[in-house]
């Protein structure tokens, strides 16, 4: 490696290109090898000799594939688009598959500069807040942002409700822009702007997705699971909740079970004092829309 060139990653694992030159590589199987992954480029190494992998042929990471039977024996992996679409390659690490993920999210998008308006929104009110210059930083769980007035503006993966790709006026000229919604560190819901290069934006919009497919997984709920979740979503106290939906603390204290364990409620403390997350938030508001 070149004195610029820094290592992120190194672990062993398998890889496997199912898609090749735009032909389905019926017959390919998982290779035992080494995965680098640097600043600069991905390193796949195995006793077939060594496949470099350039970051700005990256097209996309992330997202499942339809694999063969004999690939099907892996089901966690991380999958690579290069060439529009034509190349796709799968690794998958003996050790994290998750943190080789991230590794790769890291190389392409650390240390990138990007500018930042946040909070755009708050609380559904458009916010008089300037685009800024920002350093990216992909931490566990999190993206964050350092902006160059000393500010660290971080939206956690897991409290990701919604972004969208559009296009903005950013200081003066016309530009795309993600608008990402979520929670941010006071509670409230907010949208971070941030406008940059097609490509990085991309990759952005691909590594805050990894929140926002969990909250969108569905959980289906009775009548009164609902009228809990509005009735939480409008203040009522989680205490509270039994004498107003004139229920019996058992019948409640079960429904915040259930609803703890899908991950629409997170508990406060003990004696069942809970708030709800994320995708409980989009679920009581549907509900209060219906």
């Amino acid at each position: 490696m070149s004195s610029s060139e820094r290592k992120i990653a190194d672990e062993i694992g398998k890889f496997v290109q199912p898609v090749k030159k735009g032909r389905e590589m019926n017959n390919s199987g998982w290779i035992d090898g080494r995965i680098i992954v640097s600043n600069k480029r991905i390193i796949l190494a195995s006793n077939k000799g060594e496949r470099k992998l350039p970051l700005e042929k990256i097209e996309d990471v992330g997202g499942r594939y339809d694999v063969n039977q004999k690939i099907a024996g892996v089901s966690d992996y991380v999958s690579l688009t290069l060439n529009g679409g034509n190349d796709i390659i799968l690794l998958t690490s003996s050790e994290d598959t998750e943190n080789l993920e991230r590794s790769v999210f890291g190389a392409v998008l650390d240390h990138r500069y990007v500018l930042v308006k946040s909070p755009a929104v708050e609380g559904g009110v458009v916010q008089d807040t300037e685009w800024e210059r920002s350093k990216l930083k992909t931490d566990e769980g999190e993206l964050a942002l350092a902006l160059e007035t000393g500010k660290l503006v971080s939206v956690e993966l897991d409290d990701v409700s919604a972004f969208e790709a559009t296009t903005r006026s950013v200081k003066g000229e016309k530009s795309g822009v993600l608008e990402v919604e979520h929670t941010s560190e006071e509670g409230s819901t907010v949208e971070t702007h941030i406008s940059s290069q097609k490509r990085i934006a991309e990759f952005v919009g691909s590594y805050v997705s990894r929140g926002l497919e969990e909250t969108e997984t569905a959980v289906e709920l009775d009548e009164t699971q609902r009228r809990v979740l509005v009735a939480l979503y409008s203040g009522v106290s989680p205490f509270d909740i039994p004498d107003f939906l004139d229920k019996e603390v058992g019948d409640i204290e079960e429904i915040y079970e259930r609803l703890i364990e899908a991950g629409v409620l997170e508990e406060v403390r003990v004696r069942r004092e809970v708030d709800l997350t994320t995708r409980g938030r989009n679920m009581a508001s549907e509900a209060m829309n219906e």
